[in-house]
């Protein structure tokens, strides 16, 4: 289905792209939201809330000192609402930087509802996602400018909170597309925490989520080794995938110089999935056993 012209206009207006350019105004609202909301994440994660760490150097490194142009991709599982910015706010990490700041992939309909919200989503650098738009969506389009210019991008690949402990669920394909598209093949850290579900739980003040965080509670964060993928490889094996007419095509536009069109794209796309769904699996086993000691 194609958008018209008038309704893209009107999504653009209310999200207010405008609003999260790095030269809006100085940048100074830019830093004065991102400093304010660092801050109260840093007093929640590292003070209100016991907090444990491991491997945070890795992250550290990466955020501050990676090789110039080289983009950075973290990955994570999705327990609540708070997860982005409290992930960011233990001891050491310079989460009020607005420099050094990540972009995130957000929920329009969630965080872009009205003028206000988009202009605070926009300054605190989210990317508005349009749910069931696709990867091919012009939202996606700003989120690959991110890696494009070589910056740091957060995305929750999942695509939606769940806070059962149960397995990594199945991995939504635009985390991998934007790999596969990124000028510059992106580092990809994979992330698993769990604790912020009991700082901020679904459904604890009657049947809802409390009106503030909670205190008190332990939270856990563990920091993986960056996930390889052999990209010349896999598109070579995906430009061979024989003709799938058993779906539904979307109309996706073909991938150059190798001329991946869109079965060959689900096949690339899903492989990536699967391995850094395995990788998120594997640190979220490596915590329940952390956790037991």
């Amino acid at each position: 289905m194609e958008v018209s012209a008038d309704a893209a206009a009107a999504a653009a207006a209310r999200t207010l792209r405008w609003a999260g350019r790095a030269g809006h105004l100085g940048g100074v609202p830019r830093a004065a939201v991102i400093g304010a909301v660092g801050t109260i994440a840093k007093a929640y994660v590292s003070l209100l809330n016991t907090t444990t760490v491991h491997n945070a150097d890795a992250l550290h490194r990466l955020v501050s000192s990676r090789p110039p142009g080289t983009p950075l991709l973290t990955v994570s599982n999705h327990m609540s609402t708070i997860d982005d910015p409290f992930m960011w706010g233990f001891k050491g990490f310079p989460i009020t930087d607005s420099k050094l700041a990540r972009w995130v992939l957000t929920a329009e309909d969630i965080c872009f509802r009205n003028v206000f919200m988009s202009y605070m989503f926009r300054l605190g650098k989210c990317v508005p996602i349009t749910r069931g738009a696709g990867i091919y969506q012009d939202h996606m389009n700003e989120a690959l400018e991110v890696l494009s210019t070589g910056g740091w991008l957060h995305s929750f690949p999942e695509g939606k909170v769940a806070q059962d402990h149960q397995p990594i669920r199945r991995l939504k394909w635009g985390t991998a597309s934007l790999i596969v598209r990124a000028p510059v093949t992106p580092i990809v850290l994979p992330i698993v925490h769990t604790g912020f579900e009991k700082v901020m739980p679904e459904k604890s003040f009657f049947g809802r989520r409390p009106p503030l965080p909670l205190c008190g509670k332990e939270i856990k964060i563990i920091v993986g080794e960056p996930v390889d993928f052999d990209l010349p490889g896999l598109k070579q094996v995906a430009a061979m995938i024989p003709q799938d007419t058993s779906f539904e095509r979307k109309g996706w536009p073909t991938i150059t110089p190798e001329g991946l069109d869109e079965a060959a794209q689900r096949w690339l796309y899903q492989k990536m999935s699967d391995k850094i769904q395995s990788a998120m699996e594997s640190l979220r086993k490596t915590l329940l056993n952390l956790k037991q000691h």
